[in-house]
């Protein structure tokens, strides 16, 4: 009898562990290094497009968000007791996605704040790579734009040099706002117009954006879940504004869209974890641009649209636990 009373005691101050069932994947070549060097690979063609529209000022900007990105993330490792862990990419990744979100007549001093707070408001607070909520890379943003509005404008360009002679006025979506102009969508496509880095040639973030599907470094959902949002709110508002030059087409074209739903919003770690979850959260990212686009402030919502959405993620995987295989497990009391 007290042997049994021993057992039972024992049994109940033992922890309760929740096994999950199989099968379990486990894919080795999948690391942290091989697909930040997919994002890389992929963001080449935007990187290249904006070098040949911006010159100098895409080189600045890429080089000194990069750089300070690397240096920020070796010295918050060393302020932490830790080894600096630069050698798997990410923070070249956040640099790279940080520069092109910028325009390129950012002074230096915006890319060196907006890098330093992207990694660590970002990332380091919240435990470093893995355990951030939000996008490393959109919170260095947010930051200089609260911080520099007025630098953070994509003004007009004076180089005589420049490639582009297009970059010598307003971004479509301002020019939009303040005069009601619209852009060809040919410009668009191709890539000679105003803004930020990244967000000029939607055919080169297509290209970027199809690599990291094939790859499968990043989860098609997201980027369907935004152009599908995004697509269908754009012809609602067409359909009640029968005569505005301004099109759904111009809508998926214009803009950060492409460049936010292929290489922003699909950060694997800010981004839910279920198919049917990163579907939601792309749903919810075209949503809230449209949403922003038409009623807000800023003609341009991908950032606020990206940061907001990745504020639910939790939530979003608490709502979308998939079924296990073989039924729920039974769970003893």
């Amino acid at each position: 009898m007290a042997e049994a009373e021993a057992k039972k005691t024992e049994s109940q101050s033992r922890p309760a562990l929740e096994v999950a069932p199989g099968p379990h994947v486990h894919h080795g070549a999948l690391t942290t290094r091989r697909m930040m060097l997919d994002v890389i690979i992929a963001l080449a063609p935007v990187l290249l497009v904006s070098v040949a529209v911006f010159r100098l000022y895409a080189l600045k900007q890429i080089v000194l968000c990069v750089a300070c990105c690397v240096a920020a993330e070796a010295v918050f490792d060393l302020m932490r007791h830790r080894r600096p862990k630069i050698d798997n990419l990410s923070a070249v990744v956040t640099g790279l996605i940080l520069a092109l979100s910028l325009p390129g007549t950012a002074p230096w001093y915006v890319a060196v704040v907006g890098s330093a707070a992207g990694i660590g408001l970002g990332k380091v607070v919240f435990g470093g790579l893995g355990h951030n909520i939000f996008n490393p890379a959109m919170v260095g943003r947010a930051f200089v734009m609260i911080c520099f509005a007025s630098a953070m404008g994509a003004t007009a360009y004076q180089d005589e040099t420049s490639a582009v002679h297009a970059v010598t006025q307003a971004t479509p979506l301002t020019q939009l706002e303040q005069t009601g102009e619209t852009t060809e969508l040919w410009r668009l496509f191709v890539g000679n117009t105003n803004g930020s880095l990244g967000e000029t040639s939607a055919l080169a973030c297509l290209l970027g954006g199809l690599y990291l599907l094939i790859r499968r470094s990043a989860a098609w959902q997201i980027p369907a879940g935004v152009l599908l949002a995004t697509g269908a709110l754009a012809v609602v508002q067409n359909a009640m504004n029968p005569g505005a030059d301004w099109t759904a087409a111009h809508h998926l074209l214009g803009g950060a869209l492409l460049f936010g739903a292929f290489y922003i919003a699909t950060d694997p770690v800010s981004s839910p974890l279920t198919p049917m979850g990163r579907f939601i959260f792309g749903l919810g990212i075209g949503a809230l641009v449209m949403l922003l686009r038409v009623f807000g402030g800023y003609p341009e919502g991908v950032m606020f649209a990206v940061l907001l959405m990745n504020s639910v993620t939790p939530l979003i995987n608490r709502w979308t636990i998939p079924r296990p295989v073989g039924g729920p497990v039974e769970r003893k009391t």
